[in-house]
């Protein structure tokens, strides 16, 4: 029953909204990434997976480049416009996918899409707290964590329905209707703008100053490098699940689903405990716990057959979340309102910028080591884990020698 009290965050009209409308439009994300893969093997049919994977670059080139800038916009204007925009941008470009008939129009319509989600995203994020106050976004941020992983893992089943009685690129229309919607319902909100601050800093400052932000706080400092451990982990659980699954056990399709889908369940769950005991639990323990625990459950990955593996996914899921979840809070919680949406805009462009570097790392661990990727990923995320560790512990042990820092 202490699960269910992250729902009492409905009882917030603005969050409502905020979160009906977010939950929407993530429901269309679904559908455009079904419809992408269709739309790809009909223009490269055995090439549709470079054009995915290209796609897929896109989108975090996208998130790494504008993420930052929309911080900072978010922070200047009324989100509630800003994130309007965002929707009705993404129902022209979604719009536009059933006209497509060249691979290239597929690239430069996915890098406008995620264009307009690197805006969308970290400013729905950070008009969170906005709405619900810094002390209850926890619970804001793990409902929407939830409903998230629920429709990561119910939303292609449905997309794979919805494009089998409309058909593949009928699907977009369908997609574009769900953004529609979203950004109808957000423009029933009230304007959603923050305080400015006293000093007004340019653009380039401002974006700089978001990025020192993370890293000059401690504790989202720690959470951040953490994310990169939970990265290494689920690039190699995204990467190499489906080879493992496929090729080494020989099994279907649906053991794959089923495989993805613990994985997703276990995000799910995790979301509830966080919601029940995140004021109980310092934030920085559930990061160190989850960054371990998904960092140990991909280590046997390459030995399981598939009830174990199941078993590992779910876990590992749910130390995934253990991660995201609580730095999203943190944020938050130790960011004035002022400067949030530069802090959420550099945090979504890091935290994407991990993942970069860490889809390479294990496609090179799935084709050079196939037998062991999940052991040799697991291992050097467990190395990347105790040096955060470690580093932290002798930074905390300096402030506590500094004279300027003694109570």
């Amino acid at each position: 029953m202490k699960a269910l009290v992250l729902f009492t965050a409905l009882r917030n009209p603005r969050f409502a909204r905020l979160y009906t409308a977010q939950a929407i439009s993530q429901i269309g994300d679904a559908l455009t990434w079904v419809g992408l893969a269709l739309l790809a093997y009909q223009l490269a049919q055995g090439n549709a997976a470079v054009v995915l994977g290209t796609a897929l670059t896109l989108r975090v080139l996208a998130f790494v480049i504008f993420s930052p800038l929309a911080g900072v916009v978010a922070d200047r204007i009324n989100r509630k416009w800003m994130l309007i925009g965002c929707d009705f941008g993404r129902v022209l470009v979604i719009a536009c996918l059933p006209f497509v008939h060249q691979v290239w129009q597929v690239y430069v319509l996915m890098f406008l899409l995620n264009t307009f989600t690197a805006f969308f995203t970290p400013t729905n994020q950070a008009t969170v707290p906005l709405v619900m106050g810094q002390e209850d976004a926890g619970q804001g941020f793990a409902l929407s964590s939830a409903t998230t992983e629920l429709i990561n893992i119910a939303g292609p089943g449905l997309a794979g329905a919805a494009a089998a009685l409309l058909g593949g690129r009928n699907l977009f229309f369908l997609d574009a209707v769900t953004f529609l919607a979203s950004g109808l319902l957000i423009m029933t909100l009230p304007n959603l703008q923050v305080k400015q601050g006293e000093v007004q800093y340019s653009t380039f400052m401002d974006i700089r100053d978001g990025t020192a932000r993370l890293w000059r706080d401690p504790p989202i400092r720690f959470a951040l490098l953490m994310e990169l451990v939970a990265a290494i982990a689920g690039a190699l659980i995204l990467v190499g699940t489906v080879t493992h699954v496929k090729t080494d056990l020989r099994l279907g399709d649906a053991s794959y689903g089923w495989v993805m889908a613990a994985y997703g369940l276990g995000a799910t769950l995790a979301s509830l405990v966080v919601g029940a005991y995140g004021k109980r639990v310092p934030r920085t323990t559930f990061v160190l716990l989850g960054a371990l625990v998904t960092s140990l459950a991909i280590l046997p990955g390459n030995f399981s057959t598939l009830f174990p593996l199941l078993m590992f996914w779910l876990v590992a899921g749910i130390g995934q979340n253990w991660v995201n979840l609580p730095a999203e809070t943190l944020l938050a919680e130790r960011t004035e309102e002022a400067a949030q949406g530069r802090v959420y805009g550099a945090h979504f462009a890091w935290s994407h910028l991990w993942y970069a570097f860490a889809y390479p790392l294990a496609g090179f661990l799935g084709s050079r080591f196939s037998e062991r990727s999940f052991l040799y990923g697991g291992l050097l995320a467990l190395v990347v884990l105790a040096i955060t560790w470690l580093t932290s512990r002798v930074s905390e042990g300096e402030r506590a020698e500094s004279p300027g820092t003694a109570e």
